[in-house]
């Protein structure tokens, strides 16, 4: 346990730094989707699903779970309660583990700085930037009416998948969910040729954004559950950048590559329980009187089909 800790500490220290401020951007309007995928391909009628949504900028974008967040929004309303309840001097938490169907990672695109930065969370929230993929689409002459909004086809191939997508060229934004991009009109639909991966449009809402921009504040702080006072948990703050004029990376962030974050998931897969106590150790996170932890449980599912396949050669 403690070579474990101390190797966790190192790559913490290692990796993180200051994040390089975003240049600001406000959030202009929202798109809703519902979002399917079969992710084990011997259970083809027990697809994932979940609700998703878009916050667009004139720069900037952000796709996150509508699920998740009303998951953290609850579990900190339960720790909260079980605080409140405790017998002084011991303090017994149950954190309730999430369902195994929640997308957890978060997309940020940059289209004029050709980047996206995605959100993945293990204990701590850690930010992966990538390049923005380019997506060869090509765009048909075929048009349809979805949800009131004239949309036009495009088609592609990407991330070893076939896609569809409709695009409504009269919503001038260059994003779409996941890492889809590119067409000149926002993305309101796509599904790939075997409908295992599904962007169903469920809402659009303009946001009437009349609050000044700020620049965005270089973040330095590590964020987690924080017992003996009010109850922080980091993953909340995608709940609060619903409610917020303009867009902002996830507070309390560590900067990574995906390299180094696939290590710390293996390290997490073998010691879950080690790898939880010395992530908080690692960033000085102490929890002030006596508690008592149930060994943790993690749900783990069949994917034998990712959103993303290597191309056939």
């Amino acid at each position: 346990m403690k070579k474990q800790i101390l190797l966790i500490g190192g790559l913490t220290a290692l990796l993180f730094g200051p994040l390089k401020a975003q240049k600001a951007d406000s959030i202009r309007a929202k798109a809703i989707y519902g979002f399917t995928h079969i992710k084990d391909t011997t259970q083809r009628d027990k697809a994932s699903s979940e609700e998703m949504v878009l916050l667009l900028g004139t720069r900037t974008s952000a796709y996150l779970s509508m699920d998740k967040i009303r998951f953290d929004i609850q579990r900190k309303k339960d720790i909260e309660e079980q605080i409140k309840n405790s017998v002084p001097g011991k303090l017994s938490i149950n954190i309730k583990g999430s369902p195994k169907s929640l997308t957890y990672d978060e997309f940020y695109q940059y289209p004029a700085e050709k980047k996206i930065i995605i959100k993945k969370r293990l204990v701590n929230n850690y930010l992966v930037e990538e390049t923005l993929p380019e997506i060869n689409w090509n765009i048909s002459s075929d048009t349809s009416t979805i949800s009131g909004l004239k949309c036009q086809k495009a088609t592609a191939r990407f991330k070893g998948r076939d896609y569809t997508a409709w695009f409504c060229p009269d919503l001038p934004f260059q994003s779409g969910p996941w890492k889809l991009n590119g067409l000149p009109g926002l993305i309101v639909e796509a599904q790939d040729a075997k409908k295992e991966v599904v962007f169903k449009f469920q809402g659009f809402e303009k946001v009437h954004n009349t609050a000044a921009v700020k620049e965005e504040e270089p973040e330095s702080s590590i964020g987690g559950v924080s017992i003996g006072g009010k109850v922080n948990i980091s993953g909340l703050s995608s709940a609060e950048l619903l409610s917020s004029p303009t867009f902002y990376l996830p507070k309390g962030s560590i900067k990574t590559t995906q390299k180094e974050f696939d290590k710390l998931s293996e390290a997490m897969k073998k010691d879950p329980d080690g790898f939880i106590n010395s992530s908080m150790a690692g960033e000085g996170r102490v929890v002030t009187g006596q508690r008592t932890m149930t060994k943790s449980k993690f749900i783990t599912e069949t994917v034998n089909n990712p959103i993303e396949l290597p191309e056939v050669k």
